[in-house]
């Protein structure tokens, strides 16, 4: 049967999926750049998030939507267990958000493209003017009344478990007084691994959980710190007992 699959993946779901990414992108950039950015960068990239893991015949379980409030702007944050985090979200999170994501994938092929149209935020730490416009871009989408989401662990764990959160997200949810939400992925590194390079991948269940949202309590490197400490503990306490653990990532 995983050879099967093997096969499924290369003459269907890659081909297929490499034509969805490629619709999406340009449908994504040439929407934007028409106008409409708010639903031409989240909508169609929502749908290709659904259509890659179904192509790849992937189940997935959300838990706690009902958390969020329908009006309310957030600041999400993840764990990051690898590529396939980004379908889930995209496809399942539901709630119309900017990535915050690393200026490297602006080079991407079409793809940073697109995603420089919809306006998503590219983390540039190169110097204090490009780290005050990364924050000026955040800022300005948080306060239009969109939310953004962050990997806060800055890079996909190479075990399965959580490494450090890094306080950036915290500090502009502290900033703009906005609640935070954390996320825990279930089942993405069992699909496809970081240290796997490119390969097939597994088929595995993924799983979303939608915490409760963290109100500010006060402003300041008090409130930042923990903000921060209940959301890793929230997105710790969710994952399997596995990928239970904080392991040190070297690619922090």
């Amino acid at each position: 049967m995983k050879y099967l699959y093997y096969v499924y993946q290369l003459c269907i779901a890659l081909p297929l999926g490499l034509l969805a990414t490629v619709l999406t992108a340009l449908i994504t950039a040439i929407g934007c750049s028409l106008g409409g950015g708010h639903f031409w960068g989240y909508y169609p990239a929502h749908l290709w998030g659904r259509i890659v893991l179904w192509l790849l015949l992937i189940p997935v379980k959300v838990e706690g939507r009902e958390q969020l409030e329908r009006t309310q702007s957030y600041v999400f944050v993840s764990n990051h267990q690898g590529a396939f985090d980004i379908f889930l979200i995209y496809g399942y999170l539901n709630r119309n958000f900017k990535w915050m994501m690393k200026h490297q994938l602006r080079s991407i092929p079409l793809v940073g493209w697109a995603c420089a149209k919809a306006k998503h935020i590219f983390v540039d730490k190169r110097g204090p003017k490009k780290i005050k416009a990364t924050y000026d871009a955040a800022r300005q989408t948080l306060q239009g009344g969109t939310s953004v989401t962050v990997f806060p662990e800055g890079s996909r764990t190479f075990t399965g478990h959580m490494g450090e959160f890094k306080k950036g997200a915290f500090a502009l949810a502290d900033e703009l007084q906005l609640p935070v939400v954390p996320l825990t992925i279930n089942g993405s590194f069992d699909i496809l691994p970081r240290m796997r390079g490119v390969s097939f991948v597994n088929w595995h269940r993924l799983s979303l959980t939608i915490h409760q949202p963290i109100y500010p309590v006060g402003q300041g490197p008090e409130n930042i710190e923990a903000t921060k400490n209940q959301a890793y503990d929230a997105v710790m306490a969710a994952l399997v007992p596995e990928y239970q653990g904080f392991v040190e990532n070297p690619d922090q």
